[in-house]
């Protein structure tokens, strides 16, 4: 494919000019379109739901400006669909058949903010306990524990876990995930604005364009930056059956890009680059931080080919045998789906996957491992079916 490249080195190349901004899930008054990300000078693609030959099946149509989707452990008969004004409504048999939450007295929604992700705890059948991270009315972010009865939030359970303020209305990440050690991972955008003008993302004590974790479970616990260097990672994921840790990172004005970090380098402190680097190519001037790994990409794709990475996960169901150990991901504005296999720590066997979904905003992981993904323009989930 052109303008898709792999490898590992991060070559002197030239610094950007153009400075572009992200606008998500905007909406028009009066009009039923949605749309997740608007980059000024850069117009969609039309939206095109997959074809008949494609491998990723319309599943539930329905949802309201679709941000995630996630499974609970102990619940395999339904997923979840987080909607970004600030609803979690599950999907079961085929349909959507309730709400898990309502916070949208709380949340600012509009731009890039809003309700981004749900995380379940992996004790969930038991303790009940699930995160969200969202903007509060201020624009500021909050990771906060809810406590579920009965499959409905108990909104007086709230626990807040971390408080980042925002600079700008943009890059604010959003990803919850639980990582192979059971601790809470979260993605920091680096506050936004374009060109990271405060060098955020490159200041380890600073919170935004971070990878932070935490054990949610200890009172006392304190916030642990295991990745820096980050833009806006639009979803990171850990394979289920390995623990090797994926992350896409939005791009400035050049290159998307996708992170590897294996599962027994976690604990190492790594930098992903920005804004020292946008992809392989040289952004910023000065030299990164010294502190842990400079971790180059496994795959960069240029503009030529999209806008905005929507990161996904690594195929570990049954549906699709010829899938499997292969990580899929897309973009948003072109709608195209890419997947690729790590051997040895690189990227391998890279294919245009035949689908492609208009405004991608999300994949997701179903209990079994089948994947989903959601577009925001129509509010429908689809399904990997082989």
């Amino acid at each position: 494919m052109q303008e898709v490249l792999h490898g590992s080195t991060l070559p002197p190349v030239r610094r950007a000019d153009r400075r572009s901004l992200l606008i998500f899930g905007a909406k028009i008054a009066g009009a039923v379109a949605l749309v997740l990300f608007i980059v000024i000078e850069r117009p969609f693609l039309p939206s095109r739901t997959p074809s008949s030959s494609s491998n990723l099946r319309a599943y539930v149509s329905g949802f309201d400006s679709p941000t995630y989707i996630a499974a609970a452990p102990g619940q395999p008969d339904r997923l979840y669909v987080v909607e970004q004004a600030g609803t979690i409504r599950y999907v079961r048999a085929g349909r959507i058949a309730g709400t898990l939450l309502d916070i949208r007295s709380r949340v600012s929604s509009g731009g890039e903010r809003g309700l981004l992700s749900v995380a379940f705890s992996p004790s969930y059948a038991r303790n009940h306990l699930f995160y969200v991270d969202y903007t509060d009315r201020r624009g500021d972010t909050r990771v906060v524990e809810f406590r579920s009865r009965n499959n409905s939030a108990i909104l007086g359970s709230a626990r807040q876990l971390l408080f980042v303020d925002q600079p700008y209305p943009n890059h604010n990440g959003g990803q919850l995930q639980f990582g192979p050690d059971g601790l809470l991972y979260v993605g920091m955008g680096d506050g936004g604005s374009g060109g990271d003008p405060q060098n955020h993302a490159q200041n380890v004590a600073d919170r935004l364009g971070k990878l932070l974790r935490i054990d949610p479970t200890k009172p006392s616990a304190e916030w642990q930056v295991v990745g820096y260097g980050l833009r806006n990672p639009w979803r990171f994921s850990f394979d289920r059956a390995t623990g090797d840790l994926y992350i896409a990172d939005v791009g400035q004005d050049t290159w998307e890009e996708i992170d590897y970090r294996p599962h027994d380098r976690l604990d190492t402190l790594a930098n992903y680059g920005w804004r020292i680097y946008e992809g392989r190519a040289r952004y910023a001037p000065g030299s990164p931080t010294a502190a842990g790994d400079l971790v180059a990409p496994v795959s960069v794709y240029s503009h030529k080919q999209g806008c905005s990475v929507t990161g996904g996960y690594v195929y570990r169901g049954e549906r699709s045998p010829q899938s499997v150990g292969r990580y899929f991901f897309g973009d948003l504005c072109s709608g195209t789906i890419w997947s690729l296999r790590i051997e040895g720590g690189r990227a391998v066997d890279l294919r245009k996957e035949p689908d492609r979904i208009g405004q991608l905003s999300s994949f997701g992981e179903g209990s079994d491992g089948t994947i989903y993904a959601v577009s925001v323009g129509n509010g429908r989930l689809y399904r990997l079916v082989g």
